[in-house]
C-alpha cells in the first residue's frame, strides 16, 4: 500500500503511561505520509491528541521525555477530600503554560475528547470549548484525579465507558480508520530498555523518591499473585480489567480498518518517566502493524457496517 497522501481518523485509548506510545505512532504515519485529518481520544489518547492537533506535540514530547520520578512527585497537587487523591489542576495547568490553550473548534484537524458523565451514566463528546478543560475532564481517573463540573455535568475519565473511541470518527470523510489499543492482551517478554544514566546514577535523595514510588505504584504484572496489593496497585488493576473488557466489546462493535496494538503489561500505569522508551516502542510497534496491512479503499466493509450499526 501507498499511504502518500491518505487521510485517516486516529482512534487513541485510554491506559495510562502506555500512551505516550501515541506519540510513537503519530511520529511514524507522519514519517510514513499518512495526512491525519482527526483525532478522537479516551483519557491519556484524548491529552496526546488534543496536543498533537495544536502543532505542538514535540513541545511535549521533549519535556515529558526529561521527566523522572522526582518530577512526577512535584506534579502531584494532592487532595483528599472530594472523592480523589489529587487535584490534578497542577498537571494541567504545566500543560496549558508549555503548549498554551485554545479552542478546539479552531484547531487546524478534527479532535474530540471523550469523557464520561456519571449522572447520565454515558459517554460525553467534548468537541467544542477551551481544549485543556476537555481533556483534563477526559483524564479525570476515578479516585486519582477530581472529576470536573461541566454544565450540570460531572464528567470523569473516557476510559470509564469507551476505552477506544471509535464512534465519534464514523462520519469522517477519510480514507483510513486507524485505531490504537492500550488493552491489548500481555505479552512476554517486554523489554523497554535501559533507564537513562541519570536515572541510574541518582543521589540519596532521588533514590528514596524512587523508592517511594516504586512501591506506591508498582507494575501490577510483575507482584506476586500471593502479594497484597497496594492501594494504586488495586485501583489500576481494576481499572485495567475493566476497560479491556470494554474494548474488546468497543471493538466487536466498531473495527478500525487498522488496529495498532500495545500489550498491557508494557508498563505501570504511572511510569511516565519511561517516555522515550515508551514513545519508541510506540514508533516500532506501528511500522510492525502496517507493513503487514494491506488495505483496499474499494473494500472498506467494515466502516460502512459500523456506520449502519450507529445509524
Amino acid at each position: 500500500m501507498n499511504p502518500k497522501k491518505t487521510s485517516i481518523s486516529l482512534v487513541l485509548g485510554g491506559g495510562g503511561a502506555r500512551g505516550l506510545t501515541h506519540i510513537g505512532v503519530i511520529r511514524c504515519l507522519e514519517e510514513l505520509g499518512y495526512d491525519i485529518r482527526y483525532i478522537s481520544g479516551s483519557s491519556i489518547g484524548a491529552l496526546i491528541g488534543g496536543i498533537y492537533a495544536t502543532g505542538k506535540l514535540d513541545i511535549y514530547s521533549e519535556w515529558v521525555s526529561a521527566l523522572e520520578k522526582s518530577d512526577i512527585v512535584r506534579l502531584m497537587d494532592w487532595s483528599f477530600r472530594g472523592g480523589a487523591l489529587l487535584k490534578g489542576e497542577r498537571i494541567i495547568s504545566v500543560l496549558r503554560d508549555l503548549i498554551g490553550d485554545s479552542n478546539i473548534e479552531d484547531l487546524p484537524i478534527g479532535f474530540t475528547a471523550v469523557a464520561t458523565s456519571l449522572y447520565e451514566e454515558r459517554e460525553i463528546w467534548l468537541n467544542s470549548g477551551p481544549l485543556f478543560s476537555a481533556i483534563r475532564a477526559s483524564i479525570a481517573v476515578p479516585m486519582i484525579f477530581k472529576p470536573t463540573v461541566h454544565g450540570d455535568r460531572l464528567l470523569v475519565d473516557g476510559s470509564l465507558i469507551n476505552p477506544i473511541p471509535i464512534a465519534p470518527t464514523l462520519n469522517n470523510h477519510t480514507d483510513l480508520t486507524i485505531a490504537v489499543d492500550l488493552c491489548a492482551p500481555p505479552e512476554q517478554p517486554l523489554h523497554l530498555g535501559e533507564k537513562t544514566p541519570a536515572e541510574q546514577n541518582s543521589g540519596f535523595y532521588r533514590s528514596n523518591i524512587n523508592r517511594f514510588i516504586d512501591n506506591l505504584w508498582s507494575k501490577n504484572e510483575l507482584k506476586d499473585k500471593n502479594e497484597p496489593l497496594g492501594v494504586f496497585d488495586l485501583l489500576t488493576r481494576t481499572m485495567d480489567t475493566m476497560q479491556n473488557s470494554i474494548a474488546r466489546l468497543k471493538l466487536a462493535a466498531y473495527s478500525p480498518d487498522i488496529l495498532v496494538e500495545i500489550p498491557r503489561n508494557l508498563c505501570g500505569f504511572f511510569e511516565f518517566d519511561r517516555a522515550e522508551q515508551l514513545i519508541e516502542y510506540g514508533y516500532q510497534r506501528a511500522h510492525e502493524t502496517l507493513s503487514k496491512t494491506v488495505f483496499s479503499p474499494g473494500e472498506d466493509t467494515v466502516r460502512e457496517e459500523s456506520q449502519n450499526m450507529a445509524e
